[in-house]
């Protein structure tokens, strides 16, 4: 990831890491491959956690601007 903002969709990473479970369930995969596998399910995780961080940031500002608005 670079800056505030992953490279890929939060879309895209889910969609790779639902694949990456498959593939390590699915098994026949060396040790090496597996770890390899596991490093980069990790990395999607982390990706997926940094856009919905920030979707929870974005909403409880929203709600917070709309919660100090007179009625």
């Amino acid at each position: 990831m670079s800056g505030d903002r992953p490279e890929m969709t939060y879309e895209q990473a889910r969609e790779e890491l639902v694949e990456v479970v498959r593939k390590l369930e699915a098994g026949g995969t060396t040790l090496e491959e597996s770890l390899a596998l596991w490093e980069r399910g990790e990395e999607l995780a982390a990706t997926c956690q940094h856009w919905l961080d920030g979707a929870r940031e974005r909403l409880a500002k929203a709600q917070a601007a709309h919660e100090k608005k007179p009625n």
